[in-house]
């Protein structure tokens, strides 16, 4: 387990089960590419009494060359395919009972079982069948089950209203790296950079091992973007297809809705979503959304004071923004694209909206800088649209603590200090104003400014109540 950066939360709930003295059913789920094959594979040193891989978008007889192939490997005995799911499952029941007399752990493997569940197989049932009939009452026995369409998981598993219903025992979502753990599995590369240079790298693919694997130690991080994503064939050139082709039936329509998502960074509601999309407003959509949440693609994006509104929906993968901002229209027009657009404006916008879901995404280490870790807060955004009458406001990230506080968070991504001037400083007082008037709250309000670097000390900076810097977001490890 010498390899495994983090993941301690998971390391431990893991261990929990191997003490256990009755038969555990793990689940493993988590965006495509985070590494769950990883961490099952190192934290059983890859020591399995049988492993089996589903093949992507193939029929329930490959699926069973597969199974039968594993099996025969393993087994004295030399088996025909079978010819249905609860044929192969008895045949696995048989090898595993051969030494029944042993009190030795024995360890099932399952990974990518979504694409063994393949149409009309039968394969869930066959699944119940053997889990309840016999895998179920062995003391001795850990089955782990792993998959990337974390629809199909949650909805056959999590959710399972038949013969699995209440079954799993262990349940672990894994998460993408945050950023002080990415900065250690880089370092655990030899790649030693700044961590402003990792947070700009962290936007463009997240805490994603796979794509972070592929990082060059010899190259700066302009090169290597331009090298995985721009090049001519680069490896990541087709990605984004194979992401959505390999975890959605009827991927297009999924695309089409994070799309429209891509195009409003606050995000958009169902009806909002509809429209745009010409997508029908039934149950098909609702299962959509819900797929897309589940798998870590979109999020919540709660909007303060309106909690009876209807949901906003926000593009959260930071692979999927990155390629319609920049990818989508610009793959093959200039191998050396990103290099040759370091000082574009363009390009700074987007890094400054960016930033802001970095943060979203490491509230856990901002409550640790503000000192409100065991406060219990409500994460959320605020707006008022303006008009010829009144302006408007908009506030990026507000946290509202159990102890009538609010931090009204600004958040600024900058190459130095940052300073307030006076029409800045006019700017967020009046912001301040806006959000007090239109939300009635009478509770307490922080000005909290959440920087790279810091904020410069002048006669303006003293509004500021709480300030947080990027050296803060590495803290803590864990993406929490």
């Amino acid at each position: 387990m010498n390899r495994i950066i983090g993941r301690q939360q998971e390391i431990r709930r893991l261990k929990r089960c191997l003490n256990e003295n009755e038969a555990q059913l793990i689940v493993v789920y988590g965006r495509r590419r985070v590494g769950k094959t990883f961490l099952i594979n190192e934290f059983f040193g890859g020591r399995f009494d049988f492993k089996l891989t589903g093949v992507f978008d193939q029929p329930m007889n490959i699926q069973l060359k597969n199974f039968i192939f594993e099996l025969n490997c393993l087994s004295k005995e030399q088996y025909d395919v079978p010819k249905d799911w609860m044929e192969a499952f008895m045949l696995l029941r048989n090898y595993l009972n051969k030494d029944d007399s042993s009190e030795e752990k024995k360890v099932v493997f399952f990974d990518e079982m979504p694409w063994m569940d393949t149409q009309k197989s039968g394969f869930m049932a066959a699944f119940e069948w053997f889990w309840n009939s016999w895998g179920s009452t062995k003391s001795n026995l850990i089955f782990v089950i792993c998959g990337s369409a974390t629809s199909w998981m949650v909805n056959n598993l999590d959710e399972n209203k038949g013969g699995l219903f209440n079954r799993q025992t262990c349940r672990i979502y894994l998460k993408s790296f945050s950023l002080g753990e990415t900065e250690q599995y880089l370092e655990s590369r030899n790649i030693m950079w700044s961590r402003y240079d990792i947070t700009q790298c962290y936007m463009i693919m997240g805490g994603i091992p796979y794509y972070l694997r592929m990082l060059d130690p010899e190259l700066s991080l302009n090169n290597n973007i331009d090298n995985m994503f721009f090049r001519k064939r680069a490896e990541l050139w087709d990605e984004f297809e194979h992401l959505y082709r390999t975890l959605f039936n009827n991927s297009s329509q999924y695309v089409k809705i994070v799309s429209e998502l891509s195009k409003i960074r606050r995000g958009l509601s169902r009806g909002e979503i509809i429209e745009k999309t010409g997508l029908p407003g039934n149950g098909v959509m609702t299962k959509m959304l819900n797929d897309l949440e589940n798998s870590g693609f979109i999020r919540i994006n709660d909007r303060y004071g309106y909690k009876k509104r209807e949901k906003l929906y926000q593009l959260s993968d930071y692979y999927s923004m990155f390629y319609f901002r920049f990818i989508k229209d610009n793959y093959g027009k200039d191998e050396h694209m990103w290099s040759n657009t370091i000082d574009n404006p363009s390009r700074r916008t987007w890094m400054g909206l960016t930033f802001e879901q970095v943060c979203k995404d490491h509230i856990e280490q901002i409550k640790m800088r503000l000192g409100i870790s065991g406060v219990m807060t409500q994460v959320s955004s605020w707006w008022k649209k303006g008009d010829e009458s009144e302006n408007g406001a908009e506030i990026d990230l507000l946290i509202e603590r159990r102890d009538r506080v609010i931090n009204l968070c600004e958040i600024k991504f900058s190459t130095h200090l940052f300073e307030i001037k006076k029409e800045y400083d006019e700017t967020l007082k009046n912001k301040l104003n806006i959000f007090r008037e239109e939300t009635n709250t009478n509770q307490t309000i922080i000005p909290t400014m959440i920087t790279t670097f810091g904020v410069k000390d002048n006669k303006y900076s003293n509004f500021i109540g709480n300030e947080v810097v990027l050296d803060d977001l590495f803290n803590g490890g864990m993406n929490l």
